[in-house]
């Protein structure tokens, strides 16, 4: 009995250290932890991982907006993704990364809180390519639209001028109405009707957007109307179905072989029959002195060869083709028309009419943009004439050389601008400078030279001309034959813009009032001071002048010199747009000279009117043929051949005294 208990008590024993391990407390690291269910941005990554690691333009789309729409942390990833700071850990889970020394630095996707650091190799960076790119970019304008920072608010709004969709409507809306930026608020309102136009719900959304334009001439608004009434040509076995813009007669609207060729295209008909292809079937398929039941005699005549093709045709030895008379009965059993892209009328209805104003306006602002070219033109023109007006018009003195007052005036402007690099204020020195220049070069060429050729126009001109030759051999030799740059200021940088239409630079602008400012110190020159005086009673009566204690060779010398100066004035000036070079002024001199006569020998409103008239004119030719200014400036020379004959004086001429000089 002893040995049984004894043997149950061991077993009991040895059974005791296995229960005790089954009932010890686990260990902490032996607690399998319960990962919550994933949610927002961090559900959205987890569930498309292999997408975004992989993506396609095709395919990632419903992927970007599921993440766009998935909350907290949404906007950050998206754009972090677009800019190529995404990366994917070897386990799958994505980080924001930046580069550092020892690899990357990490980021949680969602909250953007750092997530450590890892090695290079154990992060692939994610690098979208541009279709990819412009999906994500399309899906940030939501978030974008309403960003504190304007400049943010600014490229979302040109994002969606490029790639404006229906799903972009409802957030533009929203974004308006807290929209403080007045600018940019005007921007969104404009850009809405625009998206509105093509993607509106609505027809009487669509008809109103249109109509909210008006007559605007934005290129913007012309680019979202032009597709909606784009046309294509189709052929209709029926009557025309769809948006009819125009149904064609065929010999009226549209050719005979225009039409078949729409019938071939699509599929209605059997491609035409060549004359050489109809040649070879019928010398191929001769059989016993016929060719598909006809003889060889009757092919000559035309009819007779399409029925002997259309009876191997069904016959089944030649491929089915059209013959003459196949296609004129084809052409006339079916219908064509344009049809617009867009299927509601409606809306193709109000974009006509809106296009029809807009033309109408365009081509207003065009008339008054060729009017403004028209008048920079003729201040130009002006500009450079006021100083021959002077020697030639007053003093009588056929200055060839007139041209190369000029140059040099824009030669001095060169010059300054070597030793000041301010421009606006190398401008302001090199002006009266370029007067001080030339008046004294014009000095020095009446004292050599004019004063002892006046009452001899033939020797003068001939004497100015040669002026003119060594002067320009002189340019050339001190400057070189390069071009030389006269840099304008900054503030003369562009051009002002009325619309899209009507623009002028700001250097012409500038001009014209400098050339405003010119006439009036002439006026009051001439008018309000003693020179003047003394200039119109040598102009009117040299020794009636001398005889009343005026000097004539003095005012001769000082109005020469005067017309000299102005004209290195106005070379600065036209210096500032064109080419700076040896030749500069004797591409203006035939232009001052014919200013100068057609308004009016010694009037200076004559000569105002020349300018205005040939500037005119000029663009005036220029616009009717722009692709060859020669002809323009030849036509315009030949014009002005006419009007010398019907007003040899010019346009104001002179009266009294003078008019007989």
């Amino acid at each position: 009995m002893r040995i049984p208990l004894l043997a149950l008590t061991a077993v009991i024993c040895l059974a005791l250290p296995s229960f005790a391990q089954e009932a010890a407390p686990l260990d902490p690291q032996e607690i399998q932890t319960v990962t919550p269910e994933l949610s927002g941005l961090a559900k959205v990554l987890a569930e498309n991982a292999a997408a975004i690691a992989r993506p396609s333009r095709q395919t990632i789309g419903p992927v970007i907006e599921a993440i766009g729409a998935s909350g907290p942390g949404a906007a950050a990833f998206l754009e972090a993704w677009a800019e190529k700071r995404v990366g994917q850990r070897k386990d799958g889970a994505f980080f924001l990364i930046e580069k550092t020394a020892a690899g990357w630095a990490l980021s949680d996707p969602v909250t953007g809180a750092a997530a450590g650091e890892a090695a290079k190799a154990e992060i692939t960076e994610l690098k979208p390519n541009s279709g990819v790119r412009g999906l994500i970019s399309s899906a940030l304008v939501a978030f974008q639209l309403n960003d504190p920072d304007p400049a943010k608010r600014r490229a979302a709004l040109e994002a969606l001028a490029r790639v404006g969709a229906a799903e972009h409507l409802e957030p533009l809306r929203a974004s308006i109405a807290g929209e403080t930026d007045p600018a940019l608020r005007a921007q969104k309102d404009r850009l809405e009707r625009l998206i509105t136009i093509r993607y509106g719900s609505s027809t009487e959304k669509r008809v109103a957007a249109i109509e909210s334009f008006g007559a605007d001439l934005g290129l913007d608004l012309r680019a979202a109307l032009n597709p909606l009434v784009a046309t294509t040509r189709k052929a209709f076995a029926a009557a025309p179905e769809g948006n009819v813009a125009q149904t064609l007669r065929p010999g009226r609207e549209i050719s005979a072989d225009e039409a078949y060729q729409l019938l071939v295209d699509q599929g209605l008909a059997p491609a035409r029959l060549t004359r050489a292809e109809l040649r070879a079937a019928l010398e191929a398929h001769v059989v016993e002195g016929s060719v598909g039941g006809v003889a060889l005699a009757e092919l000559a005549d035309p009819a007779r060869r399409d029925a002997a093709y259309t009876a191997l045709e069904a016959a089944g030895t030649v491929p089915a083709a059209a013959t003459d008379d196949e296609v004129a009965a084809a052409v006339a059993a079916h219908r064509y028309a344009d049809l617009y892209a867009e299927p509601d009328r409606a809306v193709t209805t109000a974009a006509a009419a809106a296009l029809k104003r807009i033309t109408l306006k365009v081509d207003a602002m065009q008339a008054a943009d060729l009017g403004l070219d028209a008048l920079s033109l003729a201040s130009i023109y002006f500009l450079a004439a006021i100083g021959l007006a002077i020697t030639f018009g007053v003093m009588g003195v056929i200055n060839m050389a007139h041209g190369e007052f000029i140059t040099l005036g824009a030669y001095t402007g060169y010059v300054v601008q070597q030793y000041i690099s301010d421009y606006t204020i190398s401008i302001l020195v090199a002006l009266p400078l370029a007067f001080l220049v030339t008046f004294a070069a014009g000095v020095a060429m009446e004292r050599l030279v004019i004063r002892h050729l006046y009452k001899r126009p033939l020797e003068t001109l001939l004497a100015t001309f040669g002026i003119s030759i060594a002067l320009q051999q002189i340019f050339k030799n001190i400057f070189g034959t390069q071009a030389r740059p006269l840099t304008s200021p900054p503030w003369l940088d562009g051009a002002w813009a009325l619309n899209d239409v009507v623009s002028i630079s700001y250097i012409r602008i500038a001009i014209f009032v400098l050339a405003l400012v010119f006439l009036g110190v002439f006026l009051f020159v001439m008018k309000r001071t003693r020179l003047g005086l003394e200039v119109r009673a040598v102009t009117q009566n040299p020794s009636m002048a001398a005889s009343m204690g005026i000097n004539p060779d003095r005012i001769n010398m000082l109005t020469f010199g005067l017309g000299s100066g102005i004209a290195g004035v106005a070379g600065v000036a036209i210096g500032l747009f064109a080419k700076v070079t040896s030749e500069l002024g004797a591409d203006y001199i035939v232009q001052s000279f014919m200013t100068v006569v057609v308004g009016g020998v010694g009037n200076i409103w004559g000569t105002l009117a020349g300018a205005g008239l040939i500037g005119t004119l000029q663009k005036g030719i220029e616009w009717l043929n722009p692709s060859n200014t020669l002809a323009a400036q030849t036509y315009m020379i030949l014009f002005i051949i006419v009007f010398i004959q019907f007003r040899p004086r010019g346009i104001i001429a002179l009266k009294g005294r003078a008019a007989g000089d």
